[in-house]
């Protein structure tokens, strides 16, 4: 069984994680199949980048995420957008969605000036 997971990268200390899709039996930072995205909880706000269109292919052939990968899609809006996929919306309006959702996010935070 496929499963989306995190797996970890960076320094001691400093995680950020990539989300793939991986075989259940395999260990955390081992084998994977794919890499769908990265997330980085170090960031205020957490930094999230997802290649959706992938994540959906995954999902519609039974690929189940990890609670902590749920949340992540939970607070991207991407659980949202595979329901909608589910109910029959098109796909490419989807992507569309998720890449201006992606973008909104990344929005360069303004710093004060001395």
């Amino acid at each position: 069984m496929v499963r989306l997971r995190l797996r970890r990268i960076g320094l001691k200390g400093q995680p950020t994680y990539r989300i793939v899709a991986a075989d259940k039996e395999s260990p955390r930072d081992g084998r994977f199949l794919e890499i769908l995205g990265v997330y980085n909880p170090r960031t205020n706000p957490a930094t999230i980048n997802l290649k959706e269109d992938r994540i959906f292919h995954w999902m519609k052939n039974g690929a189940l995420p990890t609670e902590s990968v749920a949340q992540v899609f939970k607070a991207s809006g991407t659980q949202a957008r595979f329901e909608r996929l589910k109910k029959g919306e098109a796909l490419e309006a989807l992507v569309a969605e998720a890449a201006e959702a992606q973008t909104k996010r990344a929005a360069p935070v303004k710093t004060r000036k001395d």
